[in-house]
């Protein structure tokens, strides 16, 4: 019997308000009953998910395992896909209709790369998308250099998730994914497929992305619980991904370039929640503005001067509160009354935009 062209793989933990809707946009994908094969793996949910999963069968393969995280749910369901191409969607998201041709179709064009990504439409709750985050046009990502791990450390949030494809053999040297992931167990295989042959990130928006208070990473709450979590992933990989990527012969400069972002938000979690003090704040900020820009105007210098000042005169949380603040209200644009420096990697290359309403019939 012939195998699958590819595997929608959804997993889901206690998604009764998503799950359905998520089934539904796979289902709509225009491909064959031969040429899609459709899992659910069900992390332990407690609540109504599996009865709405099974109102699927036999269309979709159901597979329930004891609640143990996303990293376990991947290793439950990736031995068991039949599908050349692997494509990964969270529960609580949604697809765009075409995204599955589109994402075929540029492995078809592309037969070297490991995995294929695009851009999403962001959804906050149940409202409507508001804003979609894609390329200027379709690229490709990989570490081939330090300013490839750059543009691919911008671009990478682009192969999260439900924007995530990966070729079968490529899963095959990334799986097991570490029990310790039990969220963003998707940063591994996107990571290690990206030294497998790197990406192609589409220039489409071709997924719904939902942000809701259960999100871990994509959340902006200040619960401590939750960044501790965060700390401890984040952690954790900053360990695991540079030994796996060596093993694969990234350089190791490369790697340092690919993951400073990573370093730098693990510093600001640890430091809000009391883990270093004024100097380590310093030296944090320091290295971002580094790390985002270079060239900088006498004038953008004296900003950086005036941000470090406050990071040495005032305790750790206070300046995180007073940054956090600062992003919220938008007051970037007062830094560009003094100065600017030019980014390492262009604003243009990602960017945001936001969803223009499509006009109503008027009677």
């Amino acid at each position: 019997m012939a195998r699958p062209l590819v595997t929608a793989l959804i997993d889901t933990f206690n998604q009764e308000r998503y799950i359905e809707r998520a089934l539904l946009s796979v289902l709509g994908q225009d491909l064959s009953t031969s040429d899609l094969e459709i899992m659910v793996v069900d992390d332990g949910s407690t609540d109504r998910t599996s009865s709405i999963i099974q109102k699927f069968a036999p269309r979709v393969r159901y597979l329930r395992k004891s609640n143990g995280g996303q990293a376990s749910a991947f290793n439950a369901a990736i031995p068991e896909v039949q599908g050349a191409i692997v494509a990964f969607l969270d529960g609580d998201d949604w697809w765009a209709s075409g995204k599955l041709r589109a994402v075929l179709r540029a492995f078809e064009e592309h037969p070297d790369v490991a995995a294929v990504g695009h851009g999403y439409f962001e959804v906050s709750g149940d409202a409507p998308p508001h804003e979609f985050f894609a390329p200027e046009k379709t690229c490709r990502l990989d570490l081939s250099s330090t300013n490839a791990a750059r543009l691919a450390d911008y671009g990478r949030t682009l192969l999260g998730t439900s924007r995530l494809a990966v070729r079968r053999e490529v899963l095959n040297r990334i799986w097991p994914i570490p029990l310790e992931l039990t969220f963003c167990a998707d940063t591994p295989i996107l990571t290690l497929a990206l030294a497998l042959g790197g990406a192609i990130v589409l220039a489409q928006p071709l997924c719904y992305y939902r942000r809701h208070s259960e999100n871990l990473f994509a959340n902006d709450s200040v619960d401590k619980e939750k960044l501790r979590r965060k700390c401890e992933i984040l952690s954790f990989l900053l360990d695991f991904l540079p030994q796996r990527l060596s093993k694969l012969g990234v350089k190791e400069e490369v790697i340092a370039a690919l993951l400073e972002s990573d370093r730098i938000e693990l510093n600001r979690v640890q430091l809000y929640l009391g883990e270093g003090g004024r100097w380590k704040t310093f030296q944090t900020e320091m290295q971002s503005f580094h790390w985002a820009h270079k060239n900088p105007t006498p004038g953008y210098m004296l900003f950086r001067s005036l941000v470090g000042a406050l990071a040495i005169l005032l305790p750790p949380r206070r300046f995180y509160d007073l940054r956090d603040l600062y992003i919220r209200r938008n007051l970037r644009r007062l830094r560009g009354i003094l100065g600017s420096a030019e980014p390492r990697v262009s604003s243009n290359l990602f960017q945001r935009r936001p969803v223009v309403p499509e006009p109503t019939n008027q009677q």
